[in-house]
């Protein structure tokens, strides 16, 4: 590979994948690192060169290859005063000790795009060992099979990898294994850079930052795909997502976070293959779903899981939610569920999460009532009650003076009715006995392998993503309404959101969020103000 504009060298990389079903090879690419004038000026048309390249058929596959490029900071709008203290004190830290280190992955991205990154990753040329001894009693090594370090600086994990241990996708019997020689010519320290972003899943996610150098290494045309704003994988995308069916589930939570598409080839195997993701155990899926839907895109995330295919296998209830309100595929309309989760996204963000138990009561409290429609009353009503730990003679007095208008396009809201103070009462409680039945039924293999029964075309799934332990942790928030005012709970005063105590689940905190959720769902402003 030529590689000119202070690189001074030029070498041939060349990569061959090989995988257990079919074999295919990389050529040789010639490509120019250079130093544009601007950010995207003129960047697509020196992006990449076409270059052709053969499988074990002699098929000629026209693979594109992404050329080596390098940006400044400046160029790209990336300030290092957005990178945190604690990244900062493990950077500087190996630094002194001689060590080259970068910044790697998504937050690279996101520094590009103006967004604040969830976390900071760090790769350093130190051996793990030599980070550990860096530092000492605040490190420890995690991982068995892809070792990494854990630093702690000021409460914060930074997490740091190792060219020499750098993490490797790899499953039994369906690995592409790696034979990379070192291209002739190609200086050390670019061969390292570019082998270690070969083994990320996503080009947008393979770029390097050296922070004091200030210059952002780009082999995979990742600042392209972000200029285009889409998802692609690093290797062909069937191989990508066979190897690692977790990357179906990231794919799709980058891509709603950052509004994102899928290159075609991309979305055509996510499609493909979104069964794989059965094969990963509950624990990773419930990590994955909480990531899309606990951190402020959960609404664009529902919409591509459904999009692609997914919600079927992992939330077959909302699914059928969507089969049953003709919600198409590609849809750009919205409903009650997408409303809700909307709302909610306006509390999150990516460094400011809910816990996972708000997000499961929003869909059983949803499920609950697209079964059964209720009068918008006895809703707000109930929100109320879940507020304030059991008061209903508070929740019903405040629910029966509400003025503003409701949301009468919502399928799941009746038209309001006169219901004095006991009937009201009655209906709330009934509602209640509804919501915590859904929730349960959102547990139970029987009733989650039949959710979709009435629609024998579609995928079937009897996957119980939600564990007991968050299952109990959800009834604990509903249990006010049927028990009665709470004798230590004290419902949370004024509007502000303590986002550290909602991340942790405290249960006023998560209560509080609930209710305004589903009371800004129900009552919109914007119908009041009209």
């Amino acid at each position: 590979m030529a590689i000119t504009s202070g690189f001074g060298l030029s070498c041939r990389p060349n990569l061959h994948f090989c995988h257990c079903f079919r074999k295919v090879r990389f050529g040789s690419v010639a490509a120019v690192i250079d130093e544009p004038d601007s950010f995207f000026k003129g960047y697509s048309n020196r992006s990449s060169e076409s270059v052709s390249s053969y499988n074990d058929d002699g098929v000629d596959d026209g693979y594109k290859r992404p050329v080596w490029k390098r940006f400044t900071s400046k160029e790209l709008g990336i300030n290092n005063k957005l990178i945190p203290r604690p990244t900062r004190v493990v950077l500087e830290g190996l630094k002194r000790k001689g060590f080259k280190v970068y910044l790697v992955g998504g937050c690279v991205r996101d520094l590009i795009l103006k967004q604040k990154p969830k976390d900071f990753d760090v790769l350093t040329s130190a051996e793990l060992k030599e980070v550990v001894s860096t530092f000492s009693q605040q490190c420890q090594t995690v991982g068995r099979r892809f070792p990494i370090c854990h630093v702690t600086v000021d409460g914060t994990v930074v997490e740091v990898s190792s060219f020499s241990t750098s993490v490797r996708s790899v499953r039994s019997g369906r690995a592409v294994k790696f034979d990379m020689e070192r291209p002739v010519g190609c200086e050390k320290e670019d061969y390292m850079r570019w082998r270690n972003c070969l083994e990320r899943d996503f080009t947008i996610n393979g770029l390097m930052l050296d922070p004091y150098a200030k210059i952002v290494y780009d082999y995979l045309g990742g600042v392209e795909d972000i200029r285009k704003a889409k998802v692609q994988t690093v290797k062909p995308s069937n191989i990508s997502l066979s190897e690692d069916s977790a990357r179906i589930l990231r794919g799709i939570r980058i891509a709603s976070r950052l509004r994102f598409g899928f290159t075609r080839e991309t979305a055509r195997d996510v499609i493909k293959l979104s069964y794989s993701v059965l094969r990963l155990d509950k624990g990773r899926l419930l990590m994955e779903m909480n990531y899309m839907l606990a951190y402020g895109s959960a609404e664009s995330s529902l919409r591509l899981l459904w999009k692609y295919g997914l919600l079927d296998i992992l939330l077959p209830f909302q699914a059928a939610y969507f089969v049953r309100s003709g919600f198409r595929r590609r849809d750009k309309r919205s409903n009650m569920l997408l409303y809700l989760f909307s709302h909610m996204d306006k509390f999150l963000a990516p460094d400011m999460p809910c816990h996972s138990s708000l997000w499961v009561a929003i869909l059983a409290f949803h499920k609950a009532l697209s079964d059964e429609p209720r009068d918008p009353v006895v809703v707000a009503a109930y929100s109320l009650a879940v507020y304030n730990g059991g008061d209903m003679s508070e929740a019903l007095k405040i629910a029966r003076i509400i003025s503003r208008p409701y949301d009468a396009d919502l399928n799941e809201l009746l038209e309001p009715c006169t219901l004095d103070y006991e009937e009201l009462k009655e209906e709330v409680l009934h509602f209640d006995m509804a919501v915590r039945r859904a929730l349960s039924h959102m547990t139970d293999e029987y009733h989650v392998a039949k959710a979709m029964s009435a629609f024998p075309k579609a995928p079937k799934s009897d996957l119980v993503l939600i564990p007991l332990q968050l299952y109990l942790r959800v009834c604990k928030i509903f249990e006010c309404v049927k028990e009665g005012k709470q004798k230590d709970f004290v419902a949370k005063q004024g509007s502000k959101i303590d986002n550290e105590l909602l991340t942790l689940g405290s249960l006023e905190e998560v209560r509080h969020v609930f209710a305004r959720v589903v009371f800004d769902t129900v009552y919109p402003v914007s119908m009041s103000l009209e």
